[in-house]
């Protein structure tokens, strides 16, 4: 018993944490914190098509690949998401790359829009969780754009338009939360991660465990 039991707590299929919202919500905060927090969740490198920039590494920051080799990828439905745009650089997230985290047990997480979303809950219902975050307000949104001091007054308005239009898939996600600060942000997703790693169908070791119960009801 005291060998299942050991099993038990360490068999568990891994969690796809996917967050959403429009910029400005911290969800790039979140991932990051989430990602110093708990060495149980790992981000997954996407491909791209596109050439690395200063100081990105391969297989760090992404897999920087070929439009030809993008093109095998696609074909062999070997994604579970991806952007494929005849007019830029393409992404994509490799079920490779995923599956092996989450079939030992390891939540995988990502920033990633409702586009995405859909094609992962396609391939991955049962393993994707999704939380949409939200601003509490349109004011303190535009606010937080603007403290960025990364860009110009016509970027910002172009992504407060972007985020109203984003505003209308909250409800194509698991959970919403409203981003009111970062600390309790994250706690509530952590609070929610925690209980989703308990759910039935990811702790795959109850079967064996349970079995081992009623055998042992059995024996007297």
């Amino acid at each position: 018993m005291t060998d299942i039991l050991k099993q038990f707590s360490k068999t568990r299929r891994g969690v796809m944490l996917i967050l959403g919202g429009p910029s400005g919500t911290g969800k790039s905060s979140v991932v990051k914190k989430m990602l110093e927090q708990d060495k149980n969740i790992s981000w997954s490198v996407s491909v791209t098509t596109r050439k690395p920039r200063e100081g990105e590494q391969d297989g760090v920051d992404y897999y920087f690949v070929s439009d030809e080799q993008y093109d095998k990828y696609r074909n062999e439905d070997a994604f579970y998401e991806y952007v494929d745009s005849e007019y830029g650089s393409r992404y994509g997230t490799l079920r490779s790359e995923v599956d092996e985290f989450i079939n030992v047990g390891r939540d995988v997480i990502f920033d990633m829009d409702q586009d995405g979303l859909r094609q992962m809950k396609a391939k991955a219902p049962y393993d994707v969780v999704s939380i949409f975050l939200l601003p509490p307000s349109i004011k303190e949104l535009r606010k937080r754009l603007e403290n960025r001091k990364t860009d110009s007054q016509e970027i910002i308005d172009k992504r407060m338009s972007l985020a109203v239009e984003r505003l209308k898939y909250w409800a194509d996600y698991d959970y919403v939360v409203v981003s009111l600060d970062l600390d309790q942000t994250v706690e509530t997703v952590r609070q929610i991660l925690s209980a989703e790693r308990m759910k039935r169908q990811r702790q795959t070791g109850l079967f064996k465990f349970t079995d081992e119960l009623n055998q042992e009801a059995k024996n007297g």
